[in-house]
């Protein structure tokens, strides 16, 4: 074995070190006895899984070792950054990791570190010299070395896809160009959940509801509507204003979820480049009703929604009736018993669907529990463990005019939301007739709902959503309904008043409230 000559000055360790090359008392295996042999090849390996590049730098390639070691401790002062950003600006740290270029610098970082790693250990057990180790030993240096490559290298390759998945599920759902400011505080945002199933003409949405979110606490009203709600007038100036200077006024053939399959079906009349004319006629409808500017919207195809309950593993439900599976037009074909239960898509999706038995108010509601347990439940666990399989079945099933650009803002603003009491006003029977009411009073309650909301000074509690999505919203109604105005033409009209907006709630929390 060469001998290492201290340079003048120096003593030897320095010399070696300066020099670049390993530490041949490192490297004389040859004089050690089996167990050393043994406990100095683990070390290697070891070493390269809690600092990567150590094992080089003690026994190999000194350059390969610092480059390695130089990596390691920049990915820490990164990590340390984005932990800081975080806490200081989330929003705008949620918005950069949703812009699809910076989701492909880091699918190719995480590739390159996988790669680094594998090298890393591979050559921290040629260090170890295998061949010099008893069976046993080489056996079971080898199978560590193995298994920390696919814990290591093979979770940056695994999380690289999950960043290739989720930036094409990016890329197809966000399709919006231009972001819009918010109204007096508040975003207002349609959420459609739309049904096209095989047994159905057209695409109508079943399930209607507008969230209203105040920007600065991200305190939501959520306000549903009845799909069979009908004589609507439009704003002045509108595009549905001028389509139909009458309103959608020709009895139960015009009802609300009706507009989104005529729009579809005279697209001509729409104004050029209008992408989705159904959208557009539900959105300025839901407008007229509520008094409130709609800014975005996002609808959720049901017939997709199977797909992604699948996807995350099934949804726990608490089933307030015996559901039949079937019905109407064809025969039953099962049930789905009142209880807690674990549905998966198939049972879910007819959970949400079934008409047998039920009035279109349950099936509305069933439709909004289904829905808000699975925001519920998407856990980050959820997401992480099943995320190419959540990315693959959003293929299709939402659909927004959200801007790629405003991600992160609503994203840190859903986080807000999640730690507050969502209120909720739905306005079916008995608080108003959907055929027979009086939009002054629906404009009303939704003011009075909003203000309610903001001038609440309970303490933040995340939404009381059960595994089913019932809220709490029999006592928002109680609060929202009671400002309403008493006059005879309120009363006429609605064929309710406060205390029928109780009845009406408890009816339709009901069918999912655990």
């Amino acid at each position: 074995m060469r001998r290492v000559t201290p340079s003048p000055g120096l003593d030897a360790e320095e010399s070696v070190y300066l020099s670049g090359r390993p530490d041949r008392r490192l490297c004389d295996v040859e004089s050690m006895g089996p167990v050393l042999r043994r406990r100095r090849a683990v070390s290697l390996v070891l070493l390269t899984l809690v600092c990567p590049g150590a094992a080089q730098l003690a026994a190999g390639n000194r350059v390969l070792g610092r480059i390695a070691l130089r990596v390691w401790v920049g990915l820490w002062a990164l990590a340390a950054v984005v932990g800081l950003v975080l806490l200081v600006r989330r929003s705008w740290l949620l918005g950069l990791v949703g812009q699809g270029w910076v989701l492909a610098l880091l699918e190719w970082a995480l590739v390159g570190l996988a790669a680094l790693w594998a090298v890393l250990f591979v050559d921290a057990w040629r260090l170890g010299q295998p061949g010099r180790l008893v069976r046993t030993a080489r056996r079971g240096l080898t199978g560590l070395t193995a298994g920390l490559l696919v814990i290591t290298s093979g979770g940056l390759v695994y999380a690289a896809s999950n960043v290739a998945a989720g930036r094409e599920a990016l890329d197809s759902l966000f399709g919006g160009q231009r972001a819009v400011a918010a109204t007096d505080g508040r975003y207002n945002v349609l959420l459609l959940g739309a049904d096209t199933g095989k047994s159905r003409v057209g695409t109508r949405p079943d399930s209607i509801q507008l969230v209203s979110v105040d920007t600065e606490n991200g305190r939501a009203v959520t306000f549903g509507f009845s799909r069979d709600m009908e004589n609507i007038d439009f704003r002045p100036g509108s595009v549905m204003q001028r389509l139909m200077p009458e309103g959608w006024n020709c009895g139960d053939e015009c009802l609300l979820n009706g507009l989104f399959t005529w729009a579809e079906d005279h697209r001509d009349r729409f104004p050029a480049g209008t992408q989705s004319p159904g959208v557009l006629a539900t959105r300025e409808a839901v407008e007229a009703i509520s008094g409130l500017r709609v800014h975005y919207f996002v609808m959720v195809d049901l017939s997709g929604f199977r797909r992604m309950v699948d996807a995350v593993g099934g949804l726990d439900i608490s089933v307030q009736r015996r559901t039949p599976i079937g019905g109407g037009t064809s025969r039953v074909v099962g049930w789905i018993e009142p209880g807690r239960q674990r549905l998966d898509g198939y049972h879910a999706l007819w959970y949400a669907r079934s008409r047998e038995g039920s009035t279109n108010y349950e099936r509305m509601a069933r439709q909004r529990c289904v829905m808000a347990a699975m925001v519920d439940q998407l856990d980050p666990q959820t997401v992480l463990l099943r995320f190419q399989k959540i990315a693959a079945a959003s293929s299709g099933l939402i659909r927004t005019d959200l801007p790629q650009s405003e991600l992160g803002y609503f994203a840190d603003l859903a986080m807000k939301t999640r730690t507050q009491k969502i209120k909720s006003v739905n306005f079916v029977p008995p608080l108003i007739k959907p055929w027979d009411y009086d939009p002054a009073f629906v404009h009303q309650t939704v003011r009075s709902a909003i203000s309610a909301s903001e001038k609440s000074q309970e303490k933040p509690k995340k939404a009381t959503v059960r595994a089913a999505g019932a809220t709490s919203a029999p006592r928002a109604t109680t609060r929202a309904a009671a400002p309403a105005p008493a006059g005879p033409a309120a009363s006429s009209s609605t064929g309710a008043s406060a205390p029928g907006g109780r009845a009406a709630e408890s009816d339709l929390s009901a069918v999912c409230a655990s």
